[in-house]
């Protein structure tokens, strides 16, 4: 998780530099640029979360997780399990898209990528310092 945190935030910084040296303007070669940087940071972030095993919190793919609330709700015939957390996940996403609406109407570009890198530098830090610790509740035991 370490090292992909570290590529992501790279990924994210070139599309801040790219966008900064363009003055915002999203030409062609800018457009180009944004997708596949941002693609290959998206892809790793759903390798990830997926390697992780966390249940019903997938970061890129919502459909998974609404399909789950109702082709497994009590109506539908199934047991509802983790109908909490489900929803949760759901409006946690839900939260994100609109601030970066908010970000994206209100702000400009680069402003939105810039946030972006911040965010990620700071998860960066933050799974390096983790990974860096014995506690018990960090490594597996044997």
């Amino acid at each position: 998780m370490r090292a992909a945190t570290a590529v992501q935030t790279a990924l994210v910084a070139v599309t801040v530099v790219v966008t900064v040296v363009a003055d915002d303007r999203v030409t062609t070669g800018v457009r180009y640029t944004l997708i596949v940087s941002l693609g290959l940071a998206m892809g790793l972030q759903n390798a990830v979360a997926r390697r992780l095993g966390v249940p019903d919190l997938t970061t890129t793919v919502l459909t998974v997780t609404l399909t789950g609330l109702a082709a497994d709700s009590t109506r539908a015939g199934g047991e509802a399990p983790r109908p909490g957390r489900r929803i949760l996940s759901v409006l946690a996403m839900f939260l994100g898209a609109l601030a970066g609406a908010g970000v994206l109407l209100h702000g400009d570009l680069s402003f939105a990528l810039g946030l972006t890198l911040l965010l990620l530098a700071v998860t960066t830090v933050i799974t390096h310092r983790l990974s860096a610790t014995d506690a018990p509740w960090v490594r597996p035991r044997p």
